[in-house]
């Protein structure tokens, strides 16, 4: 529980810099920074590994640029879900998720956290 609370921390440490730092970040209030956060976590668990795996030989041929738009994806689907947040074109979502990587990968080793997966739940007695 730990280890989820402060990746979410963390994504909203990282979208409050990137909406900071650019003009076309927009983030309205706590409220979509917070869901905007747990979106982006989210799908950094579930839909960044599956997009990785069926773009692997695109990520290969560009040396891993690849991940960067698979990272540009993730940084869309949760403008797109939480409400009041938007960015505006495309080198500013280059931008932001260049800042959400920095600051991400800074906290995730000021908290312990790098190279740590979630714990697994057993559901099994």
């Amino acid at each position: 529980m730990g280890f989820l609370l402060l990746s979410w921390l963390a994504n909203i440490v990282s979208l409050a810099v990137a909406d900071w730092l650019f003009g076309g970040v927009h983030i309205g209030h706590w409220w979509p920074l917070l869901l905007g956060a747990a979106v982006l976590g989210i799908a950094n668990t579930i839909v960044r590994p599956i997009l990785t795996i069926l773009t692997l030989p695109l990520v290969i041929l560009t040396l891993g640029l690849g991940m960067l738009a698979i990272n540009v994806c993730m940084l869309a689907l949760a403008e797109w879900i939480a409400p009041n947040f938007s960015i505006d074109g495309f080198w500013t979502y280059v931008g932001a998720t260049i800042v959400v990587w920095i600051v991400n990968y800074v906290l995730h080793g000021l908290f312990g956290l790098r190279g740590k997966e979630a714990p697994r739940t057993s559901f099994a007695a």
